[in-house]
């Protein structure tokens, strides 16, 4: 579970300009949320910037963490949700800001950590990015001109959040489900599955290979996987490999 586990994780990835943090943290503080994460930033931080331009908000970029790659910054993380305004050609769930309030009040409430990925200004997430979200948030805005900037974006989900974050009851959780996989316990199944479907051929097509794996880590990741399963997940992996001709039965505890 992240530090403050009442709120979801606001996590900028490779943010451009030091001032669009400061405003950004200036949008959280107005929302309630408080836990800021930054991957790879462009301009140097902390920042006399963004310390300027947060009016106030200073206690949000003082404890706001630093990352160099995005699967750092949400691998302790169970649900990811991603800003995004363009169409994208990837299976995702997409839904709006409105939905995505509801679904965070609950799922945070259920004590579920979640966090909300925004892009760079100039271009947003890439489609590697998105292979660590389960849902996408669009936002219906003029067409001819719907570019937000961050602090604006992260304004229009901090307001959805607010605004029932005091309202609506917390749904309970399905008696007998365990707890929702943390990211970087889908990370480690998904190397796990991709070193055996490399070993096995089913990846033989090294130019096909980045788009396949980024189309089956989407595939799982809509499956929502528990703790337990994933645990199951890797079972299923190793007996299959175990099957291979020429393949030893591992000790225990090496898969």
């Amino acid at each position: 579970m992240s530090e403050n586990s009442a709120a979801p994780v606001v996590i900028l990835v490779r943010p451009q300009l030091a001032e669009n943090i400061g405003t950004t943290a200036r949008a959280m503080m107005n929302c309630g949320l408080s836990e800021l994460r930054l991957v790879a930033p462009r301009d140097k931080f902390p920042s006399e910037k963004a310390v300027a331009a947060s009016a106030g908000a200073d206690e949000i970029l003082a404890n706001a963490k630093l990352y160099p790659y995005l699967p750092l910054a949400v691998a302790d993380l169970q649900r990811i949700y991603a800003m995004t305004a363009r169409n994208r050609d990837m299976p995702h769930r997409v839904i709006d800001a409105r939905q995505a309030g509801a679904e965070l009040r609950n799922r945070i409430g259920q004590g579920q950590s979640c966090g909300i990925l925004f892009g760079p200004e100039r271009s947003g997430l890439t489609n590697d990015d998105l292979t660590m979200a389960d849902t996408m948030i669009t936002v219906p805005l003029n067409p001819e001109h719907s570019s937000l900037n961050l602090a604006q974006a992260v304004l229009v989900l901090g307001y959805e959040w607010a605004h029932l974050v005091f309202g609506n009851q917390p749904q309970p959780v399905p008696e007998g489900e365990t707890a929702p996989a943390s990211k970087e316990e889908l990370v480690n199944l998904f190397e796990h599955l991709e070193r055996e479907l490399i070993e096995c051929g089913f990846l033989r097509n090294e130019a096909m290979r980045p788009t396949m794996i980024r189309n089956i880590r989407t595939m799982l990741q809509r499956g929502t996987l528990t703790e337990q399963e994933v645990r199951t997940f890797h079972g299923i992996i190793s007996g299959l490999a175990q099957g291979r001709p020429g393949r030893s039965k591992p000790e225990p505890g090496t898969e």
